[in-house]
C-alpha cells in the first residue's frame, strides 16, 4: 500500500484581492494528484470547486465565488491528504456598479445585469437608469472603511436608486470633503432638476389643450341645445356633432403620433430579441463552444456546461430552445463515440482509461464503458503476448539461430512488434560453471527463449498491475465523479461488478494459463498436448537449454511471480505459476545433472597423471569440484521460496534425481577404469610430470618419457583409496546440504562399484607383478639339476632367492614411488603370493637329504624373517606348512650352521633389505 501524503499547504495566491468571479492562480504543496483527487477548495469560506482546474500538485487555477467574508483563508482539501492549511489570505471586494454614463473599458448591458449567485440574468428597474451623480458636482470618494458606514447606517443604503437610500451615507461616502458652497451647488442643480420634471409634465399639458378646449366646447354646446329645444332632432344633431368631434380628435391623435408609436414599437421589438439573446447566449453559443473545446481536449468544460444546458433547457417547450437543444445533444454524442473509442484504444495509460471512464459517466452513456475498456484491455494483453510468441518464432526459425546474438540488454532490440512501446530491460547473469573450455562471449548470448521468456513476464508484469488496478477501481467505485455517486450510477456499477466477478476471474486466469502455457511451449514442449503445442509451441529445439540458463529463467518467472502477488490477486489464481516454478525447478535439475553426467566423462581427457605427495592425481579432485560446482548452481533452484513446494516432494523426482546422481558417480567411476586399462598407444603422457617438492619420489619412473601399465594402475588404485575415504564422503554430505533425497542410497551403490573396481585393478596390478616372481621360484630351485636329496652341505642362500627378494624389493620401490599407503597392502599379497607358492613346491618334494632339509630351511626361514612385516595369516599359515614339509633338524651342529648362514645372509645383504626396514618405519608412524 502506498504512503499516505501530507496535508495540502497554500502558500500563495494571485491576485490577492478582487471581486466576485475574479480568477486566481492558487500555489503550494501537496495539492492533490490529479484532478480526482481534489475534492474541496474555499475561498473566504466560499466552495469554489466547480470552478477548480488543477494543473499539477503545486498549483491550481479557479474564480472566486459569492462569499459572507470578506478576507479568509484558502483550503484545500484532498482525497490523499485531507484538510490542507494556508498561510495567505484572500480579500473580496465589493464591485462598483457602473452608471450609464460612465467611462468604463468593458461594455456594460444597459437592460440586464448577471447574479454569478443564482446565475440568472435580472433587469435592472427604470428608476436604475438616473444619472450617476444627480448632484451634479464633482465626486470626492472619502476613505471611509466600508464596515464603519455599515455599522453607523444599519439595513441602509447610499444606492439612491434602492428603497433604504440615505442620503446622509451617501454625502460621507462620496462628498466628505466637498466644500459649502459647492453643496450649495448641489442643491441648485437638484432644484433645476425638479423643475425640468414639472416643466415637462406642463408642457405635456400645453401640447393638448387646444384638443381640451375643443372638447369642452363641444360639450358646452350640446348641453346648452339640449336645455334650449328638448328635442329629439336636437339631441340627433348634436350627438352626430360629439361623434364627429371624437372621430376627428382620434383621427388627429393616430396621425400625430403613429410615426412615434411605430418606431416605439420597433425599437421595443429590437429590445426584447437583444434581451433574449443576451440572456440565452449560452445556449445559442454551446454548439459551438462545445466543439472547440473538444478540439482542445477539454471535456470537463463541456461535459459541465452539457450539464449546466441540459438542468436549464431539458425539459423546455420553446421551439427555437429545443432546436438549439437538440443540436448539443448531437454533439455530446459524437463526443460520447469519441470519448469510447478513446477509451477502448491499446495501449492507453491506467489514468487516460479512469478518466475517460469519468468522463463518460457523467454523459451518461449507455451500456457499461468501464467493463468494455477491461474487456478490451483482457484481449489486447493476450494478443500481445501471442504475437511476441509469433516474433521471436519466426525470428528463430528465419535465421536457424540466435538472431543478431541477442545482448543481454533488450533495449537494443529493435524488432518491430506490437510490444516495440513497452520498456525493455533484462540482466541475464552467467551461473557459475567449472566449464571454463567456453568463450567469454558466451554469456553475452542468451538463447532465444530465454529472451522471450524475459519479453514475455516484462509485458505481464507491466501490463497486469494496471488491468488489476482498473477492476480494483471498477469494484470500489472509484472510476466515478461526485456527479455519479449522487445519481446513484456508483451504487449501479458495484452491483455490475459484484455480479461478473466470476467473469473478471476467467479473464485473469486465462492471462494466466496463456503466460504458463507459452513458457512451457518454449522451454518444456513435452508438458503440453499436441493441440496446445500447436498453439503455444512452435520452437526449433535443436539442445536443450544448460542448467545455467534454466537457472536464470526460473529466477526471471520468480521475479514476476512475485510482482503479482504484490499486486493482492488471489492465490489461486497464481498457484499455475507455483506449478510451472516447480517444473521448471525440477526439469533444471535433471538437465543440470544429466549435463554433468557428460562432464564427468570427459574428464579422462583432462588427466595429465601429476601424482602429489599422496600418489594422487588432479582428477578426484577435479570430480569433486565438478560435483560441488553443479550443486552450487543449481542452489538457488533447490531452495524454497515462499509459497513454493519442495522439489523433492514427488517420488518420481526423487528416483529419477537419485539414478542421475548414481549415474555420476559410476561415470566416474568407469572413467578411471578407462584410464587404468587403456593400451598405452592410446594415452597422451606427452605433459607428464612429476611435483618435485616431495622428497620421497625416487624417480625412477620419472626418467621415463611414459607410464607403464603397472604405473597406471598404481595410481588408479591411489585414487580409488582417496576417493573411498574422503571424495565420495564429502559428496554425500553436499548431497545432504542441498536436500537431495536417497544419499545414502547414492553412498551405498557408489562404494560397492568403487571396491568393486578397486579390487579387479588391485588383481590385475598382483597379477602383473607376482606371478612372474611365482614363476620364477620353481626353475631357480631346481637349476643346476639341484636335487634335494644329493645336495651338499649349505654355504648360503641360492641366487634364486636372491633373485626373487631383489623383485620383490623392486615392487616395493615402485608401489612406494607412487603411494606409500599402498605399500603394505601390495606387499603383503605379494609375499602371500610367494609363500604360497613356496609351500606348494617343498610339499612336492617326495624326501630330503639332510643336508637338503638344512638348504631348505635356510631359505624358507631366510624369506620369511626378511619379509616379516608384510606376514598376513595366510602367508605365516603357508610358511608354516612349508617348514613342517621338511625333516626336523636334530643335531645342534645343524641348528647352529642354520643361525650363523641367516645372519650371514642378512649381514650381507643388508643394504637390499633396509627397503623393509623403512617401509616397516613409515608403516608403523601411519
Amino acid at each position: 500500500m502506498s504512503r499516505a501524503r501530507q496535508p495540502p499547504l497554500v502558500t500563495g495566491i494571485s491576485p490577492n484581492e478582487g471581486i466576485s468571479w475574479t480568477k486566481v492562480t492558487i500555489r503550494g504543496e501537496n495539492l492533490g494528484t490529479g484532478p480526482t483527487d481534489l475534492i474541496g477548495l474555499t475561498i473566504c469560506g466560499h466552495n469554489c470547486l466547480l470552478t477548480a482546474e488543477w494543473m499539477s500538485a503545486s498549483k491550481i487555477v479557479c474564480r472566486v465565488g459569492q462569499a459572507k467574508n470578506d478576507k479568509g483563508d484558502i483550503i484545500v482539501t484532498t482525497k490523499s491528504g485531507g484538510k490542507g492549511t494556508s498561510t495567505v489570505s484572500f480579500k473580496l471586494l465589493k464591485p462598483e456598479k457602473i452608471g450609464i454614463l460612465d467611462q468604463s473599458a468593458v461594455w456594460v448591458d444597459e437592460m440586464n445585469y448577471y447574479d454569478m449567485r443564482t446565475d440568472r440574468n435580472k433587469g435592472i428597474p427604470p428608476l436604475s437608469l438616473r444619472p450617476a451623480n444627480p448632484l451634479g458636482i464633482e465626486i470626492d470618494k472619502g476613505r471611509f472603511p466600508q464596515k464603519d458606514l455599515e455599522s453607523l447606517f444599519p439595513g441602509m443604503s447610499a444606492d439612491f436608486t434602492s428603497e433604504n437610500f440615505s442620503a446622509a451615507w451617501y454625502l460621507i461616502e462620496n462628498h466628505s470633503t466637498t466644500s459649502f458652497d459647492q453643496l450649495k451647488t448641489a442643491v441648485v442643480n437638484l432644484k433645476k432638476q425638479a423643475n425640468k420634471k414639472n416643466e415637462g409634465s406642463l408642457a405635456y399639458v400645453k401640447g393638448g389643450l387646444s384638443t381640451f378646449f375643443e372638447a369642452q366646447d363641444a360639450l358646452s354646446a350640446i348641453h346648452q341645445k339640449l336645455e334650449a329645444d328638448g328635442t329629439e332632432k336636437v339631441e340627433g344633431s348634436m350627438t352626430q356633432k360629439l361623434e364627429n368631434v371624437l372621430n376627428r380628435a382620434s383621427n388627429t391623435a393616430d396621425t400625430l403620433f403613429q410615426e412615434v408609436l411605430g418606431r416605439k414599437d420597433k425599437a421595443d421589438s429590437t429590445r426584447n430579441a437583444l434581451n433574449v439573446l443576451q440572456r440565452f447566449k449560452f445556449l445559442f453559443n454551446l454548439p459551438l463552444n462545445i466543439e472547440r473545446n473538444i478540439q482542445k481536449g477539454d471535456y470537463d468544460v463541456v461535459i459541465n456546461d452539457y450539464e449546466k444546458a441540459k438542468s436549464l433547457f431539458g425539459k423546455t417547450e420553446v421551439q427555437v430552445f429545443k432546436k438549439y437543444y437538440a443540436e448539443v445533444e448531437t454533439r455530446i454524442e459524437a463526443l460520447r463515440e469519441l470519448l469510447l473509442d478513446k477509451l477502448l484504444e491499446t495501449p492507453s495509460t491506467l489514468h487516460d482509461q479512469k478518466r475517460y471512464i469519468r468522463y463518460l459517466s457523467d454523459l451518461h452513456a449507455p451500456g457499461d464503458p468501464a467493463w468494455q475498456c477491461i474487456g478490451a484491455q483482457h484481449q489486447w494483453i493476450l494478443q500481445l503476448m501471442h504475437n511476441c510468441k509469433e516474433s521471436y518464432v519466426k525470428e528463430q526459425k528465419g535465421s536457424n539461430a540466435l538472431l543478431h546474438s541477442p545482448m543481454l540488454d533488450l533495449d537494443s532490440d529493435v524488432r518491430p512488434s506490437p510490444i516495440g512501446h513497452l520498456s525493455q530491460t533484462a540482466s541475464l547473469k552467467r551461473g557459475s560453471s567449472f566449464q571454463s573450455g567456453r568463450d567469454d562471449a558466451w554469456r553475452y548470448k542468451a538463447p532465444q527463449q530465454v529472451v522471450f521468456v524475459e519479453k514475455l513476464t516484462k509485458l505481464v508484469v507491466s501490463q497486469l498491475p494496471n488491468f488489476w488496478k482498473l477492476w480494483v477501481s471498477y469494484v470500489n467505485g472509484s472510476l466515478f465523479s461526485e456527479t455519479a455517486e449522487k445519481s446513484g450510477q456508483m451504487e449501479r456499477s458495484k452491483k455490475n461488478a459484484r455480479q461478473r466477478q466470476n467473469d473478471f476471474k476467467k479473464m485473469i486466469q486465462e492471462v494466466m494459463h496463456s503466460l504458463v502455457k507459452l513458457i512451457r511451449g518454449a522451454l518444456l514442449p513435452f508438458s503440453l498436448r499436441e493441440g496446445e503445442l500447436r498453439q503455444y509451441g512452435g520452437w526449433e529445439m535443436k539442445s536443450e537449454l544448460s542448467g545455467q540458463w534454466l537457472t536464470h529463467v526460473i529466477q526471471t518467472v520468480r521475479l514476476s511471480s512475485e510482482s503479482l502477488t504484490a499486486l493482492e490477486i488471489p492465490n489461486d489464481m497464481l498457484q499455475i505459476i507455483q506449478d510451472l516454478i516447480l517444473d521448471l525447478r525440477v526439469r533444471c535439475i535433471i538437465v543440470t545433472l544429466q549435463h554433468t553426467a557428460e562432464d564427468i566423462k570427459r574428464l579422462a581427457e583432462k588427466e595429465d597423471w601429476v601424482v602429489d605427495n599422496e600418489g594422487l592425481t588432479s582428477l578426484p579432485s577435479q570430480f569433486e569440484q565438478c560435483i560441488i560446482h553443479s550443486l552450487q548452481s543449481l542452489k538457488t533452484v533447490l531452495d524454497c521460496k515462499p509459497g513454493e513446494a519442495s522439489v523433492f516432494q514427488q517420488q518420481k523426482t526423487q528416483e529419477d534425481v537419485c539414478q542421475l546422481s548414481i549415474g555420476i558417480m559410476q561415470g566416474f567411476i568407469d572413467c578411471l577404469e578407462q584410464l587404468s586399462t587403456k593400451p598405452d598407444g592410446d594415452i597422451d603422457t606427452s605433459h607428464l610430470s612429476v611435483d618435485v617438492s616431495s622428497p620421497d619420489l625416487f624417480g625412477s619412473i620419472h626418467e621415463e618419457s611414459s607410464l607403464s601399465s603397472e604405473q597406471r594402475l598404481l595410481i588408479a588404485l591411489s585414487n580409488c583409496r582417496y576417493l573411498e575415504r574422503h571424495t565420495f564422503l564429502n559428496i554425500a554430505e553436499h548431497f545432504e546440504k542441498h536436500g537431495f533425497q536417497g544419499v545414502d542410497k547414492i553412498t551405498q551403490v557408489s562404494m560397492e562399484s568403487l571396491k568393486e573396481l578397486d579390487q579387479r585393478l588391485f588383481e590385475m596390478y598382483i597379477e602383473f607383478k607376482a606371478d612372474p616372481i611365482v614363476g620364477s621360484l620353481e626353475p631357480g630351485i631346481y637349476a643346476g639339476y639341484f636335487d634335494w636329496k644329493d645336495c651338499l652341505v649349505p654355504t648360503g642362500v641360492r641366487n634364486y632367492l636372491k633373485e626373487a627378494l631383489v623383485n620383490i624389493i623392486a615392487v616395493h620401490a615402485e608401489v612406494f614411488t607412487i603411494s606409500k599407503d599402498l605399500v603394505p597392502r601390495v606387499m603383503s599379497r605379494v609375499v602371500e603370493a610367494v609363500s604360497e607358492e613356496l609351500s606348494r613346491l617343498m610339499q612336492c618334494v617326495s624326501s630330503f637329504s639332510k643336508n637338503g632339509a638344512l638348504q631348505a630351511k635356510l631359505e624358507i626361514c631366510a624369506l620369511r624373517d626378511t619379509v616379516a612385516i608384510y606376514l598376513t595369516p595366510e602367508s605365516k599359515s603357508s610358511f608354516k606348512q612349508a617348514l613342517e614339509a621338511l625333516p626336523q633338524l636334530s643335531s645342534g651342529t645343524d641348528r647352529k650352521l642354520l643361525e650363523e648362514l641367516l645372519n650371514k645372509f642378512k649381514s650381507s645383504m643388508h643394504l637390499q633389505l633396509t627397503c623393509f626396514q623403512a617401509s616397516s618405519s613409515a608403516m608403523m608412524k601411519t
